[in-house]
């Protein structure tokens, strides 16, 4: 599926959120999701540190649901169950978070497809304690399962039929249908990516062929930096890195894959400009 997500990037404000079910493609096959807003993976919530922040959310979904977000300040409603055709508005009041943290159902079968990320800014006020980037780009790992899941189903580690990269399982699966996610850079630009594991029970290798990261953060806070070739990424885990372009014009694959296991899903980092 991979609809492009919508950004909303606000100092205060209010979000609207609709859960729905949503008919879609993918390995070859049709079937019905909870969405948000119409997309998986949901919208990405963008704020600022410090920020307060309301959330309101219409379930016309069929199955009662909760979300959770990871943030470490206050949150009123964080355990509201919403019943089909109600709403519930959450008020979220941030702290120190600072980075990357996601909001996602409460309930594993929902959370599957109901989920986004919640990406915090510095303060109006603020730098970053890094080198400033280029651009920035969320990531989000997922799963995908051929049969529809509900509230009586248990995901268990390994039972996904394939996994995603901001909802596209990529072309190793076989189906001419699938779709690739793909990332375009600037040659000699530094990004600023964001991964969040949202597959659950599992852990997730992540990599782009031929380049490093610099790790900046990790789970809503700033971190020490540390250079690695490839993050292994445990569920629900958020880490925030530095990719710079420097290399050859062409494409790159990103690969991510549990760490255990056959299947890989694969992504395309692409140059649009070159070294003169």
């Amino acid at each position: 599926m991979g609809s492009e997500k919508k950004e909303f990037i606000w100092l205060s404000g209010l979000l609207f959120l609709n859960i729905l079910v949503l008919s879609t493609a993918d390995l070859c096959s049709t079937k019905s999701i909870l969405t948000v807003n119409g997309s998986f993976p949901g919208p990405e919530i963008r704020v600022r540190r410090g920020d307060t922040v309301f959330v309101n959310v219409h379930n016309q979904g069929n199955h009662a649901v909760s979300l959770k977000e990871g943030v470490k300040g206050s949150i009123d409603g964080s355990n509201e169950l919403i019943q089909p055709g109600r709403n519930f508005t959450y008020k979220i009041e941030l702290k120190d978070e600072i980075g990357t943290l996601w909001w996602h159902a409460t309930s594993a079968w929902a959370a599957a497809t109901v989920h986004g990320a919640f990406v915090i800014s510095p303060a109006a006020n603020e730098d970053y304690p890094f080198p400033a980037p280029t651009s920035d780009q969320t990531i989000i790992l997922g799963q995908w399962f051929r049969q529809e899941l509900t509230e009586d189903k248990i995901i268990a580690p390994g039972r996904a039929d394939a996994y995603t990269i901001n909802g596209h399982p990529g072309e190793t699966y076989g189906c001419s249908n699938d779709t690739t996610f793909e990332m375009q850079v600037d040659y000699e630009g530094l990004y600023l990516v964001r991964i969040i594991n949202a597959v659950a029970n599992e852990t997730m290798v992540f990599g782009v062929a031929s380049h490093s990261f610099t790790i900046v953060g990790q789970n809503g806070a700033y971190t020490k930096r540390s250079f690695t070739n490839f993050l292994s990424l445990a569920p629900a885990q958020v880490v925030d890195v530095l990719l710079c372009a420097n290399r050859n014009v062409g494409h790159y694959y990103i690969t991510a894959r549990p760490s255990s296991g056959t299947y890989i899903t694969n992504g395309i980092l692409r140059y649009l400009t070159t070294s003169s």
